[in-house]
């Protein structure tokens, strides 16, 4: 499955989620109306463009939603779930890029929430930029991993923990809806 959270416990909605297991998702924070992914894009999540398909930068972006909807431990009868999202790509990504996505709650009334999620793409070992918020300090050494595209397992081991998130390529918001299991 996807990797584990930093507390070493998986997540319930990781637990049968083959499609986060497939793009090498790593959960590196996750809490109250918040989460924080990062996985390493890989040639087979290219368009025909050799950047990075749409639809694979959203189910990333997607994954983030869901672990920022949804507790580590869980109501048994309910789940919260997309009601309907905007999506807006702002610059590509490529092979070998470190994508970082940062959802957080901005509101929540009843069954319903109000979800930022943004997307960032760096190079492994790159220096901040100016357009990068966060002051974590980034490696100053490294090379383009020789294990990109070589899958998930791999990819995941490439990934820095600390790493700066790098520059923002897309964001959406998205509106959740708690559900019935049933």
């Amino acid at each position: 499955m996807a990797e584990l959270t930093i507390s070493g416990d998986t997540h319930p909605i990781l637990k049968d989620d083959y499609a986060s297991e497939w793009m090498g998702i790593k959960v590196l924070s996750v809490g109250d109306g918040h989460a924080t992914v990062r996985m390493t894009l890989r040639q087979e999540m290219l368009n025909g463009f050799g950047m990075a398909h749409g639809g694979m930068v959203f189910a990333f972006g997607d994954t983030a939603f869901a672990l920022a909807c949804n507790p580590a431990e869980p109501e048994a009868d309910t789940i919260t779930v997309a009601a309907g999202v905007d999506i807006n790509f702002l610059k590509p990504a490529f092979r070998g890029q470190i994508l970082t996505a940062v959802a957080t709650r901005r509101a929540s009334t009843g069954r319903s929430g109000l979800y930022d999620i943004q997307i960032y793409a760096a190079d492994p070992g790159a220096a901040p930029t100016r357009s990068t918020p966060s002051t974590t300090a980034a490696p100053t050494t490294g090379a383009a991993s020789p294990t990109a595209g070589a899958g998930p397992a791999a990819a995941a081991a490439d990934i820095p923990p600390a790493a700066y998130p790098g520059e923002l390529i897309a964001e959406f918001r998205g509106r959740s809806r708690t559900i019935s299991k049933k």
